[in-house]
């Protein structure tokens, strides 16, 4: 069973390194985040049935990820889920432009930082994750149209998010 543990689940560490360390906020709490739940999934790795290992994984990493905040930041959880970037690359950059693009890149990464975790969670998903939609709502738990609806709702809070930091930077 281990090895076919570490064929099936452990290639997708990254996946839930990330996703551990948008929700959680921190490197340091995603890495336990990621811990305790690889040792949930080894534990309960008999109940899986096949099928896409990376939606599973992801998912408990997401359980894990809220019931930490729950017990270590119960505050974060506090923003309203209201149901109501891209670079392009280029083969050639010149030293401006990619220091442009980092500065892009981390006023992204701020305003990212600044929405409610059930709408970041949604985006890291999809965009950063690459996850279709039915993946995502295999791994949140909710309907696909669902998914769809807070996607739309996440991408337009992150444009609000960063004209509000463009307006700020002006």
């Amino acid at each position: 069973m281990p090895e076919r543990f570490e064929q099936v689940v452990l290639p997708h560490l990254d996946a839930a390194y990330n996703l551990a360390r948008w929700l959680v906020g921190s490197s340091a709490d995603a890495d336990d985040v990621v811990q305790e739940a690889f040792l949930r999934a080894l534990r309960f790795f008999d109940g899986f049935r096949g099928g896409d290992s990376r939606a599973w994984l992801l998912k408990i990493v997401r359980n894990t990820s809220y019931s930490w905040v729950r017990k270590n930041r119960p505050a974060q959880l506090a923003d309203e889920f209201d149901e109501t970037l891209h670079s392009s690359e280029t083969s050639i950059e010149n030293a401006e432009a990619k220091l442009l693009s980092r500065a892009e890149s981390e006023r992204v990464r701020k305003a990212l930082e600044l929405l409610p975790v059930a709408f970041r969670e949604v985006l890291i998903l999809r965009e950063i994750e690459g996850l279709s939609y039915k993946e995502i709502s295999e791994v949140t738990g909710v309907a696909m149209g669902t998914v769809m609806s807070s996607l739309s709702r996440a991408r337009q809070k992150l444009r609000d998010a960063l004209g509000t930091a463009a307006g700020r930077e002006a």
